[in-house]
């Protein structure tokens, strides 16, 4: 029989991250590697984690599988960031106050904005020359 748990889906910019909290011994795998395996960058583990501090939880007593894909690093790590603030909500809600206090509830909305034509990027134009 599975475990109980609790999934939060979290989005940014092309990434998507489905995480599913569940009691157990501290394990966090992500895309069926460990967190430091698949987070590399310095800094972004800790982004991650900080949510089980704000929440005033400890990481050790649960275990953490995400799912995630599409995007770049850092889109991932802040879907990650969300979808796991998301499933502390579920399991507590009384961990919605401070969590969206320190920003980990809100979905950045912000995304690549689409190139036009007549530029080289959406507003980086070529170089203009007068003769």
């Amino acid at each position: 029989m599975d475990k109980q748990y609790y999934e939060g889906i979290g989005r940014r910019k092309e990434s998507s991250a489905r995480v599913r909290l569940m009691s157990g011994s501290g394990d966090f795998i992500v895309n069926e590697k460990d967190i430091e395996a698949y987070f590399t960058r310095l800094g972004d583990i800790e982004a991650i984690i900080k949510a089980f501090e704000i929440a005033g939880q400890s990481q050790d007593i649960y275990d953490v599988t995400v799912l995630v894909n599409g995007g770049g690093v850092t889109g991932q790590r802040d879907a990650v960031k969300l979808g796991l603030s998301r499933a502390l909500v579920k399991m507590d809600e009384e961990l919605r106050a401070p969590l969206r206090h320190n920003g980990y509830l809100t979905r950045d909305p912000r995304v690549k904005e689409r190139k036009k034509p007549g530029l080289k990027r959406a507003r980086k134009a070529p170089t203009y020359t007068k003769r």
